[in-house]
């Protein structure tokens, strides 16, 4: 059964109940991910699953499909990057816990009574997609011949230059 994801949820009875929503969030509604995008245009359609797994392990699964727009480090022009993420979320309740996940899941601490927020724990999903220094993968390679470096090389041929230019005049 697929429904809308509420605000807050108690992740214990989700998993309890084999629960499943699908559906799609505005990235605008996002304000972390907001402040690292070139924009925040267009939607992220998730779902999340969650269950306990066959060895006894109780999960949220989420997938999620987007496009980030994102200013290229290299040309500095703005580009688009389809995003698609397959993560399995061990929900621990102790750290302790963490060790017997397998090392394909992350763990997330759930305190207190289970009550979270999905939209904050798929915009996170979301931070952690976003790349450190964005480059379109589409964008030309800078010429090797130019680099700047050439520059400061003939400034650096030598200090001596113009001694040796007064001693050979001698």
């Amino acid at each position: 059964m697929s429904v809308t994801l509420p605000p807050q949820l108690d992740v214990w009875r989700m998993v309890a109940n084999q629960r499943r929503f699908e559906g799609s969030l505005p990235l605008a509604h996002m304000p972390r991910l907001a402040g690292v995008l070139a924009d925040a245009e267009g939607d992220c359609s998730y779902v999340v699953e969650f269950y306990r797994d066959p060895l006894k392990l109780d999960v949220m699964h989420i997938q999620l499909n987007t496009v980030f727009h994102l200013i290229c480090q290299r040309t500095l022009e703005r580009f688009a990057l389809p995003v698609a993420i397959d993560q399995r979320l061990g929900l621990i309740s102790d750290e302790a816990q963490e060790a017997s996940l397998p090392e394909d899941m992350e763990a997330v601490l759930i305190e207190g009574h289970g009550e979270v927020s999905p939209a904050q724990l798929i915009e996170d999903e979301l931070l952690l997609a976003v790349p450190l220094v964005p480059v379109n993968p589409d964008a030309s390679d800078l010429d090797p011949k130019w680099s700047g470096d050439e520059a400061v090389e003939e400034e650096k041929s030598s200090p001596f230059a113009a001694l040796k230019a007064l001693k050979d005049n001698t």
